[in-house]
């Protein structure tokens, strides 16, 4: 898979993020915004590995939203990322049995993130957008065996072979989009809690 110079940026930044936040972790494991930020990379770095490596990035992930909550079980921010990170995974499993579960859990987290901060539109449309996941993902999938099927066989030329490479980045552009998406989103919502209230009405 070749990175493009933004993809490398990210990938960098996102290794430095990791890093950084590990460490602050040795010294204060009771942070709970440095798990979700360190979660946060994690979820970043997940679409530059293969499947494999990326669905352990993903429980690592997952696991440290849920540290977060247990020391704070009311950051909705940890929610949201939750059920984005259950996201990816759902969409990384080819069979869309094993992926409803996640899909399911995804759902129930931004449901969860939605109650803690009512009126948030970003949680709401994860909602409504989780709802259309499965539908999504036996699309995805359809394409995919559809292109993997016009490659042919295992006899096939190398023809085939980079079909099956294209199929396989295609898919990971899928879910790198899905986690962009959630990333930004993640980021905005930090922007946007650090910011100072408005100043009381005269």
């Amino acid at each position: 898979m070749q990175f493009s110079q933004d993809d490398f940026d990210r990938l960098m930044l996102s290794e430095h993020s990791r890093k950084t936040c590990e460490a602050h972790y040795a010294k204060n494991p009771l942070d709970a915004e440095n798990l979700i930020k360190w979660a946060g990379a994690l979820l970043e770095l997940s679409q530059f590995q293969s499947v494999s490596d990326s669905k352990i990035m993903l429980d690592d992930c997952i696991s440290k939203l849920e540290e977060a909550l247990v020391i704070n079980p009311t950051k909705h921010e940890a929610l949201w990322c939750l059920g984005n990170a259950h996201t990816s995974h759902g969409f990384m499993n080819p069979d869309l049995d094993e992926a409803r579960p996640y899909f399911e859990k995804a759902s129930e987290y931004f449901q969860r993130a939605a109650e803690l901060e009512p009126g948030n539109e970003l949680y709401l449309k994860s909602i409504e957008v989780t709802a259309k996941a499965p539908e999504l993902h036996t699309e995805i999938h359809k394409q995919g065996m559809a292109q993997q099927a016009l490659g042919g066989g295992p006899a096939t030329s190398s023809s085939g072979k980079s079909s099956k490479a294209k199929k396989s980045t295609d898919f990971k552009y899928d879910i790198a989009g899905w986690v962009i998406l959630a990333l930004g989103i993640f980021i905005w919502v930090g922007a946007k809690s650090n910011m100072p209230p408005p100043p009381p009405p005269r």
